[in-house]
């Protein structure tokens, strides 16, 4: 069990493929910007 082994998390690192032991990571969207509010001015 090291770096050889596909099961383990450090064999996935090394091999360079995911799995059950290392997930891929998700890609988070770019969110739009919230349009901003009408502020009233004071006099």
């Amino acid at each position: 069990m090291g770096k050889g082994d596909k099961k383990t998390k450090r064999g996935k690192i090394i091999m360079g493929t995911s799995g059950a032991r290392r997930p891929k990571k998700k890609k988070k969207k770019p969110q739009p910007p919230k349009p901003k509010k009408a502020t009233k001015k004071k006099k």
